[in-house]
């Protein structure tokens, strides 16, 4: 049967089933690249290749350029309200890239008084693409320090741009300790970073799942009122 001549309710179902797949195949993949050894990033990245390089972890050594943190927020981590603190890293060898360090309180980042590491430092984390802005996010404006999604691009270019080596790359550093390790880092300031796990949501399933229960709720529904009226017909005269 032609797709076209297929009823709505049916091709929507359809649709649907094929987006359930594409997403879980998306996040099988995901979640396969995030157990592989982490990538050490060349002197100069190929910018046109980082989509398929998104959700690697990534090695990286250099300096943290504090003159130009930017703050990305509001956001809310276990109640706690704050933003996300990124900073550029000046790699000891190779070009400026952009490091989101992690969570820092509303109060902590507000007054700048976030813990500061000096000197050359490690950074573990996963590339990451420019955030998808949804319709509800309010514009940033760099030049007052609001940053309300990360834009890549434009931060790149707050930072100094290409004429300072800085290239549109983005890396959310990893945290892997334990509840009591983030209380610890909140409470002194240090960002706290994002696990090694794939965020992508799956709302695919959900819709899915909510259609056929629906659909099998009507068709009970429809059941039961056809044996009422046989019922109903029965108990006539005749």
């Amino acid at each position: 049967m032609n797709l076209l001549h297929l009823p709505p309710a049916v091709l929507s179902t359809k649709q649907k089933i094929e987006r359930l797949k594409w997403k879980v195949n998306l996040i099988d993949d995901l979640e396969e690249k995030l157990q592989r050894d982490p990538l050490t990033l060349p002197r100069h990245i190929n910018l046109s290749v980082l989509p398929e390089f998104a959700f690697r972890k990534v090695l990286l050594k250099g300096r943290l350029d504090y003159s130009h943190a930017m703050l990305v927020g509001p956001r809310v981590r276990d109640g706690t309200h704050g933003f996300h603190l990124v900073v550029p890293l000046v790699r000891t060898d190779g070009s400026t890239v952009l490091v989101d360090r992690g969570f820092v309180s509303q109060e902590v980042g507000e007054s700048g008084h976030w813990a500061k590491e000096d000197g050359e430092i490690y950074v573990q984390g996963l590339l990451r693409t420019t955030q998808v802005r949804n319709k509800f996010t309010p514009d940033n404006h760099p030049e007052k320090g609001l940053w309300h999604w990360a834009d890549v691009p434009a931060m790149a270019e707050y930072a100094g741009g290409e004429s300072a080596n800085v290239q549109p790359v983005y890396v959310e550093e990893i945290f892997e300790g334990h509840a009591g390790d983030a209380s610890t880092r909140l409470s002194q300031g240090i960002p706290i970073g994002r696990p090694a796990t794939v965020d992508v949501r799956n709302s695919h399933a959900s819709y899915v799942v909510t259609w056929y229960s629906l659909s099998a709720l009507t068709t009970v529904m429809f059941i039961r009122l056809l044996l009422r009226q046989r019922r109903a017909r029965a108990r006539l005269p005749r």
